[in-house]
């Protein structure tokens, strides 16, 4: 890990994404069922998301729940929804109170209905906040949000709104998810998996990355604010040579 020094707004990460790994292997530590970690590792979201504004973060993603965790049992997965839904009744006010703008990433067509008019409401009443802006990916893989991305291009060069000729790797970055977001300075995976998992595949092209081994439930603001410190001692050439 790099070293940790004093971080400031101007040369700490504007943008931090993080995949929440372990929450399960922690809870197994714990002698406890899988949804334990995930309970434990919700409550974990919010010290992060209060971290962010002295650290300079104005943007937090967490990687909440992908297109591939449908294949755990069903069990975990109903646990995870209700979870969802516990998290966003809990947390509505705290995070309206701490002027945090909630956004929500993903395909949401398979998700339950009540569960997406929950996340449209939590969109809604957070959507004049500006200290942080937080998006939580849900039922979100980086390829799945690509090839919607690029269905809704299609159609638009289909019915004449888009010249083909004029897409370029700047139009189709309009049509992802996170075409309101900057992309991501620094991406985030606890638990000590070195692995991308599908998550923000084109907008992390130049992110980046910070591969830890605290399960996500230690990972305190303390461990935040380390990993952040040491995100200035970087030197991002973004593909060009720095005399």
């Amino acid at each position: 890990m790099a070293q940790a020094r004093p971080t400031t707004k101007d040369d700490g990460p504007r943008h931090v994404a993080i995949i929440m790994d372990g929450n399960g292997r922690w809870a197994t530590q714990q002698g406890r069922p899988r949804l334990f970690g995930h309970q434990a590792g919700a409550r974990r979201v919010r010290e992060i998301v209060e971290a962010c504004p002295d650290l300079g973060v104005d943007y937090l993603t967490v990687f909440a729940f992908s297109t591939e965790n449908w294949k755990r049992t069903q069990s975990e997965v109903a646990g995870l929804m209700s979870l969802f839904r516990r998290y966003i009744t809990r947390e509505a006010k705290a995070l309206k109170d701490n002027d945090v703008c909630v956004r929500f990433i993903g395909d949401r067509v398979r998700l339950d209905k009540k569960l997406v008019a929950m996340m449209d409401e939590l969109e809604a009443l957070t959507a004049n906040c500006q200290t942080v802006n937080l998006t939580i990916a849900i039922n979100y893989g980086g390829r799945d949000e690509v090839a919607r991305a690029t269905k809704r291009l299609a159609q638009d060069v289909a019915s004449g709104k888009l010249d083909p000729n004029a897409v370029d790797e700047e139009t189709l970055p309009k049509y992802l998810d996170t075409c309101v977001l900057p992309d991501p300075d620094l991406v985030i995976r606890t638990s000590g998996e070195a692995r991308i998992s599908n998550f923000l595949l084109w907008q992390s092209a130049y992110s980046e990355y910070e591969f830890i081994d605290t399960l996500w439930p230690d990972f305190t603001a303390g461990e935040f604010q380390k990993v952040v410190g040491g995100f200035g001692s970087r030197e991002r050439r973004f593909g060009a040579v720095v005399a």
